[in-house]
């Protein structure tokens, strides 16, 4: 499979390029994360946003990574093969057509990717194969108001995807609060589970009319590690 890759940071607030210097890596061989210890962090002169667990939980759940060591001392280890100007994000996987086995939908912003995306995900996932919708720019504009979202739909799509716990992530072509109707259709889950402020009626109407088992979860974050909903990390 190629070497093993080391590459080295605080990884302290993931960002789109984060995701593709990892994804770049991975292509390589076996990529190892250093990750910075908080008292590291603080040694380079750097404020911390998120504490060590959050961070190696976060990481640990990128499917590009093989293994996450922490460190004391700051390295950003070897990254000289790897370019500095990606390209295009590469294109979303075409929508299955009623895959096989037990499938779990869930939609959402995911503008500001956090421990408890990742929580909600990894949940949802013992379930069945999860997918993943994720709202456009102008539904979510809609629905949420200006300056929304914070990040395009191509960078979300592309984060999400890069969660070991999704099975697929699309951008959803529908409109309003059941803005993945379309690929509802096509994907035909046996569940659809949102969280307590994503529970709406047109959600809940259309499971019942055809058939598909609705869950509302609890936002429960990871033991040991801070509840986080996006709203407040963008601060609006």
């Amino acid at each position: 499979m190629g070497d093993e890759i080391e590459i080295g940071g605080p990884f302290d607030n993931l960002r789109l390029r984060d995701f593709r210097v990892l994804h770049e890596a991975s292509k390589r061989g076996r990529v190892r994360v250093n990750l910075w210890s908080d008292e590291a962090i603080v040694a380079a002169g750097e404020d911390v946003k998120f504490p060590l667990a959050e961070r190696k939980y976060l990481l640990e759940a990128i499917r590009f990574i093989d293994t996450v060591r922490v460190i004391g001392v700051p390295t950003v280890g070897d990254r000289r093969d790897l370019p500095s100007d990606f390209g295009p994000l590469p294109p979303a996987e075409p929508l299955p057509v009623d895959p096989p086995g037990k499938k779990v939908l869930v939609t959402g912003c995911y503008d500001w990717f956090h421990s408890g995306h990742v929580a909600f995900f990894e949940e949802c996932a013992a379930m069945g194969d999860l997918y993943v919708g994720v709202g456009s720019d102008a539904t979510i504009g809609q629905l949420k108001g200006k300056g929304h979202p914070l990040f395009p739909q191509d960078e979300r799509r592309y984060i999400v995807a890069a969660c070991r716990h999704v099975k697929h992530a699309f951008v959803s072509t529908g409109t309003g609060w059941l803005d993945a109707e379309p690929e509802l259709m096509r994907i035909r889950p046996h569940i659809y589970a949102v969280n307590e402020d994503g529970d709406k009626p047109a959600k809940r109407e259309y499971c019942e009319k055809h058939g598909i088992e609705y869950r509302v979860l609890k936002r429960v974050p990871k033991p040991g590690l801070p509840a986080r909903q996006s709203t407040r990390l963008r601060g609006f």
